[in-house]
């Protein structure tokens, strides 16, 4: 209990202090602050000699007297310099803030330990604002040569609240609590995979004792909170699949015959006909299937989808597509029909655009079971839909939509139809076991027969005379062009391209009436959009400016140029999703990413990466590396379901992979965890987790 202690309690810190660290780091207890890990560690083994550091040096610390002080005054500044010696030599301390609280504390009497990062004005070596401590004050701290570094914004430092003061605060926590630190995993699994007992780690990774027990103390805390994610997602699986009871689809009917034998457009890939046989096993279960279907730009989840929809409709039942927005619905609706050209079955549209008078025809013939698939936006889950015998359920770049709307539709029928979730941006390995480890997870990695890379190439602004050159000689061949912003109007704060300046500067450079150019943007009205959208997709315009909000669901093979401005703006998941939206025809097809001539390192890497693969999960697994799992394309909106303390995974894949299988064998061996042996996982599960909600029947 003592860990639930409110943190004001701690010596040093009171009711002002943890305020500030509530909002900052969110820290309200005891506990909270003990799993406060540090993001890296400084080795305080080494002392330098003054005469042996220069800049390029890293963080150094030395020994040494104060051998004179100056307060330097000026209308902009006033400063401290304290001159600091040892028997090499002597450097300047530089303080900025609380120089009259410094300088009180200061004594030439006294022997320093300083430590701080070199620098060099004016030709002379200074560090800025050292720590100090004195030689052999062990300040009532716990000792340990290789030092703690925690994160740190301006108000703490502000406040006194840095990496010093914390490790201050760590040292008086661990002393207080350090004997009453129960453990949180069986004894049969310490034992058995030869962890470090709770304690020992929690005390090494705040002060190591040495290099190795630091090692030890890492594994046993990524280990502990990977391992009770997997053991939370797979125990829910397991739970869905055991009480979510699901229809068999056993028939394969006319309709599928029919459309495999005249209508398929071309030979399914291996990676599509993989697919299909893991969804046609999950149909055979009787029980709910809850499966993510990821692919690549291009891959042909749609036409998997359809496949399986018209096993559902053979066997009796209805179903539908869910989509983000209403191009991406009308997009389906129109691709459907089109595959679907001599079928008889009923599919319908249904989207906040519908009229009054059409929505009473669709929702009458939907109760009476007349509609096979229903395919629209938010609309679905409204409670007027009513279906008939719902099946099958695919929801289309599921991660735009919210838990609770995805969930309305498991209600549309009392037994839970069968869920297929797509998206189109490819998620590394270790995130969408994290994301979605409690779901059946399926690939297609391969793209149709015939499908050309889209060439990549990044141009700095210098090279647009030549851009425009070879747009204009695209459109002659009668191919279409993308340009796509990041922003709608100028940003005083940001200098990048922005569509209204873009728009003007098309238009001058591709004049009417020999050029016809629109405009789409997140900011137009739904019919707005829609009509430039019809225009360009109809062939009556050659370019299209738009804002990404044409980056998910416009299919127009006829565009074959993807011009991305202010490419160092987007993300590289928005890049790839970009690209995508050409290369959907047979002519070879082109990307340009245009950019200013400064460029920060991630985004020079980000362009070399786009240029280099067309592959999305390569893609991905080094957006996961370059931004961290909470910024990937899919995971903003909803933010990890678990807040990861210790553990990283763009680096700690392997060890996901191993937890994830000791998880599943305990599970295999003692499902509900009834087992004494087990009581520990149970009940921590319970109370750790007992606030996340099970919608894993419909993730």
């Amino acid at each position: 209990m003592i860990l639930e202690t409110e943190i004001k309690f701690l010596a040093g810190i009171g009711h002002r202090r943890a305020e500030i660290l509530k909002k900052e780091l969110n820290i309200s207890t005891f506990k909270d602050m003990l799993y406060t890990f540090p993001f890296r560690y400084t080795d305080r083994t080494k002392f330098y000699k003054v005469n042996e550091i220069t800049e390029g040096l890293p963080y150094i610390q030395f020994k040494g007297k104060i051998v004179r002080i100056e307060n330097i005054e000026t209308p902009h500044n006033n400063r401290l310099i304290a001159y600091a010696a040892d028997n090499s030599g002597e450097i300047q301390l530089v303080f900025f803030k609380g120089i009259k609280w410094i300088k009180s504390k200061l004594n030439s009497n006294t022997e320093y330990v300083f430590f701080g990062k070199p620098n060099v004005f004016k030709g002379q070596i200074n560090i800025i604002h050292p720590e100090i401590e004195t030689v052999n004050d062990e300040n009532n701290q716990i000792n340990s040569n290789i030092q703690a570094v925690y994160s740190c914004t301006e108000t703490l430092k502000n406040n006194f609240l840095g990496t010093k003061a914390f490790n201050r605060f760590q040292s008086v926590l661990l002393t207080l609590v350090y004997s009453k630190i129960t453990e949180t995993l069986p004894e049969y699994i310490i034992s058995r995979y030869k962890l470090i007992a709770l304690q020992d780690a929690l005390l090494n990774i705040h002060f190591p004792q040495s290099p190795e027990m630091l090692k030890k103390a890492q594994f046993r805390l990524k280990f502990e909170e990977l391992f009770y994610i997997q053991l939370s997602l797979l125990r829910q699986r397991l739970n869905r699949m055991q009480k979510n009871r699901g229809f068999i689809f056993s028939k394969i009917g006319d309709n599928f015959n029919h459309f495999y034998k005249n209508n398929l457009p071309f030979e399914l890939t291996n990676a599509q006909k993989r697919v299909i046989k893991e969804i046609r096993r999950d149909f055979a279960t009787g029980k709910q299937m809850n499966r993510l279907l990821q692919g690549d730009v291009g891959s042909g989840k749609t036409l998997v989808a359809l496949i399986c929809m018209l096993i559902a409709i053979d066997n009796g039942f209805q179903t539908c597509i869910m989509a983000p927005t209403e191009i991406l619905a009308n997009q389906h609706y129109q691709t459907i029909n089109d595959f679907l050209k001599g079928i008889d079955i009923s599919v319908k549209l249904l989207t906040g655009s519908t009229k009054k008078s059409e929505r009473k025809i669709i929702d009458a013939d939907l109760t009476s079971g007349k509609i096979n698939i229903l395919i629209g936006t938010h609309a679905l889950i409204e409670d007027t839909v009513q279906f008939h015998n719902l099946g099958f359920v695919v929801i289309d770049e599921q991660h735009r939509f919210g838990v609770e709307q995805r969930a309305k539709l498991r209600n549309k029928n009392a037994v839970s139809p069968h869920v297929l979730v797509m998206t189109a941006t490819p998620i590394p390995r270790t995130l969408a076991m994290t994301l979605y480890g409690d779901l059946d997870i399926s690939t297609i990695d391969e793209l149709p027969p015939g499908r050309k890379n889209v060439k990549t190439v990044h141009l700095f602004e210098t090279k647009r005379l030549q851009l425009f050159g070879f747009m204009r000689r695209q459109i002659t061949a009668g191919r279409q062009i993308y340009v796509v912003y990041p922003l709608i109007k100028e940003s005083e704060t940001m200098d990048y391209k922005n569509l209204e300046d873009g728009y003007f500067a098309i238009t001058q450079a591709f004049p009417a009436p020999e050029y016809v150019t629109c405009v789409v943007h997140g900011k137009m009205k739904s019919n707005e959009k829609d009509f430039a959208m019809n225009y360009f997709a109809s062939g009556k315009a050659q370019i299209l400016v738009a804002t990404s909000v044409i980056e998910v669901g416009v299919n127009i093979p006829n565009a074959s140029v993807m011009v991305i401005e202010s490419a160092e703006r987007f993300g590289l998941s928005q890049l790839h999703q970009l690209r995508g939206r050409v290369g959907r025809g047979a002519e070879q097809s082109y990307c340009f990413l245009m950019s200013g001539v400064k460029l920060s390192n991630e985004a020079r890497k980000r362009m070399q990466l786009m240029v280099k693969t067309n592959n999305g999960f390569e893609i991905a697994e080094e957006d996961l590396k370059l931004r961290g799992p909470g910024d990937i394309e899919g995971t903003q909106q909803s933010g990890l379901p678990f807040n990861l303390k210790i553990a990283n995974l763009a680096q700690d894949g392997k060890l996901l992979e191993y937890v994830r299988n000791i998880a599943f064998d305990i599970l295999n061996e003692d499902n509900s965890l009834d087992l004494k042996k087990n009581s520990l996982l149970r009940n921590f599960l319970e109370k750790n987790f007992k606030k996340q909600i099970d919608y894993s029947a419909i993730s």
